[in-house]
């Protein structure tokens, strides 16, 4: 306990790790939220196109001013992220080649020529380049408050924009054909989502780096969206996620010395998606496979509880006789080939629904009597005081063979 305040303490007393905890809280934080959006939409991979195609605005910034500010970089990555986006969107519109083709096109081309002028300025012997390469693979030890600040302020703006334009964003979600139908511009609600894209992108460039930002876009809300289906839930969660993994990729990070904090955080943010695809309560696997091993342990009890009615009743009145008659196991495991009849019976018989008998014969008690009439009853769709006496034959999609 002493440690982990010593810890948190720490946190708000060290500079650079309180300044990179900040930087990377707010970056998942933004990313998440504004993230949603794009994986809702199925756009996923607009955010990998998104970060590569930012870099020549970065250099391009940084050519025409001389200035490595970060509002300065940030605009340039802003603005090339945005034209890039903007073809991806008009090569779809104007000829036959899909968004996923359209995507690998302004990947390549762009963080092509964002290479091509990163080496070229590299080469020009300026002191004041260095420090532009740490945006391929981020550097977050190297985060200011100034950085910080511009952070916040443009993912600020881009959440504004967000609460502005709620309803219209999740129609155009959902439905874009029905909102254009209601006369919504779909078209500039179009650009407007992907401009937020892009400012998720844009904040994070520094700290994760062009390769792996797409991670922060699409990993928390993939996480989030494994735990609701409401919107608002899901995108409240995404920036939950986003923020916690921020947080702990930093703190990691600084526990090991050379552990970087970008990928580190890539990892933490993964680690939540994995929790989520095995462990949330409605989408999970691990809640998918209880759920189908609790209804094959019903089918194989009512398989059993139906069977022994039906052979009960070959006897005689199904009211009278139900329960009267045992059966013995291997009419029951003739009858039912590859279910566990055994293991069954005896939990029917821990539920007071079948008794045993004399010479390994099984019987039904009154009420696994009545409960086989009852769940016979909603096959044949008769009262179960109105059964027929004879034994009823049911095929594999549950229909009554008369």
């Amino acid at each position: 306990m002493d440690a982990i305040l010593e810890f948190v303490q720490l946190i708000f007393t060290d500079y650079t790790l309180r300044t990179v905890t900040l930087g990377a809280m707010i970056l998942g934080l933004v990313s998440g939220l504004l993230g949603s959006f794009a994986v809702l939409r199925k756009q996923s991979l607009l955010g990998d196109a998104m970060s590569h195609a930012a870099l020549p605005g970065v250099v391009i910034a940084f050519i025409l001013t001389g200035s490595k500010a970060p509002l300065v970089l940030m605009l340039g990555a802003l603005a090339a992220g945005w034209l890039g986006a903007l073809l991806v969107q008009l090569v779809t519109e104007q000829t036959r080649i899909k968004q996923d083709s359209a995507l690998g096109i302004v990947l390549a081309v762009f963080f092509g020529f964002g290479l091509v002028l990163l080496t070229w300025v590299q080469r020009q012997g300026s002191a004041n380049q260095s420090g532009l390469d740490t945006f391929l693979f981020g550097r977050a030890a190297a985060l200011v408050m100034s950085d910080v600040w511009a952070m916040a302020g443009v993912g600020g703006a881009g959440l504004l924009l967000v609460l502005l334009f709620w309803k219209e964003f999740k129609l155009l979600s959902f439905d874009p054909d029905f909102a254009a139908t209601l006369g919504f511009p779909v078209g500039l609600l179009n650009v407007a989502l992907t401009t937020l894209i892009v400012v998720a992108v844009v904040i994070g460039l520094q700290t994760v780096g062009v390769v792996l930002m797409s991670a922060m876009i699409v990993a928390p809300a993939a996480a989030a969206r494994q735990w609701t289906d409401r919107l608002d839930r899901m995108v409240l969660l995404a920036a939950l996620f986003g923020a916690l993994a921020g947080i702990s990729g930093a703190l990691i990070s600084s526990l090991s010395r050379g552990l970087p904090t970008g990928p580190t955080v890539v990892l933490c943010v993964s680690t939540l998606v994995g929790f989520s695809l095995l462990f949330a309560p409605n989408r999970g696997l691990v809640g998918a496979w209880l759920r189908q091993r609790h209804n094959r342990r019903q089918l194989r009890r009512a398989a059993v509880l139906e069977t022994l009615y039906q052979l009960a009743i070959s006897h005689g009145d199904a009211a009278e006789v139900a329960s009267a008659h045992a059966h013995q196991l291997g009419a029951l495991l003739a009858a039912m080939p590859g279910v566990d009849v055994r293991r069954t019976l005896d939990v029917l018989e821990s539920e007071g629904l079948a008794r045993p008998s004399t010479g390994d014969r099984w019987a039904l008690t009154p009420a696994g009597a009545d409960q086989a009439r009852q769940s016979l009853a909603r096959f044949t769709r008769h009262s179960p005081d109105e059964l027929p006496i004879r034994p009823i034959a049911l095929t594999s999609a549950g229909e009554v063979i008369k």
